[in-house]
């Protein structure tokens, strides 16, 4: 299936950052997933996640959530390059993001691609972090987090989330400890409609193909498993 894509401006605070829109071939109203980087931006292969969302059916928009620092950034996955990541990360702040991510969520809702259809968020590494905080202030109709790093030490907010969550953690993440997953299991088996996937074999980043650990078996079985989660709380 083919699709469309447009680079975007998202109003915020008086001023506009950019993002990269993912339009399915058919005409919608379809259901809408903000798709949320790693620290290397809004590169590659975070557009063809939002390429594959909107390959499915789905209008996907993956905002650049580093503009305040670093716009239009997008790195690989050297060394050098998750060195300039983590630098830029340095400088951004929880509650800046939360609030563009906020105003991403309003341009998606007022397309007429979606419109009066369900908005959903997910993102990876930095970003799958960030999904959870949205699934806790932002009330998305569901939520997908792949492998987050510092979601166990926000999880004095779970009993805000709003909506179903999956979250995905391979189990040789060297960045995020068993323990670590363990604890937030742990806090998610207190919701109703929260649920964790652990892949042996796969380390961080599991999921890009652009990446030395990529995992292709935990790859497609987590992909597919979102897809039947949005499936299922989407429509």
């Amino acid at each position: 299936m083919t699709h469309k894509t447009e680079q975007v401006s998202i109003p915020v605070s008086g001023q506009t950052y950019a993002g990269y829109l993912a339009l399915p071939e058919h005409p919608g109203p379809r259901p809408g997933v903000v798709v949320i980087q790693e620290i290397f931006g809004v590169n590659s292969h975070i557009r063809s996640i939002a390429d594959r969302l909107a390959q499915a059916g789905y209008v996907a928009l993956a905002p650049d959530l580093f503009w305040r620092v670093r716009p239009g950034i997008e790195l690989g996955y050297q060394a050098e390059d998750i060195a300039q990541g983590m630098a830029v990360r340095g400088q951004i702040n929880n509650e800046d993001s939360l609030l563009d991510l906020k105003a991403a969520f309003g341009l998606l809702a007022a397309r007429p691609e979606t419109k009066g259809k369900k908005l959903a968020v997910m993102g990876f590494c930095w970003g799958g972090t960030m999904a959870y905080l949205a699934a806790c202030r932002l009330a998305p109709a569901c939520t997908v987090s792949y492998y987050g790093g510092g979601i166990v030490n926000l999880l004095g907010e779970a009993d805000a989330i709003q909506g179903p969550i999956l979250f995905h953690f391979g189990e040789l993440d060297k960045g995020i400890p068993i323990a670590a997953v363990d604890q937030i299991q742990t806090e998610m088996r207190k919701k109703k409609d929260a649920t964790v996937f652990r892949y042996p074999g796969a380390e961080h980043g599991f999921h890009c193909d652009q990446r030395a650990s990529y995992h292709p078996a935990s790859a497609a079985t987590a992909w597919q498993r979102t897809l039947d989660f949005f499936g299922k709380h989407l429509g």
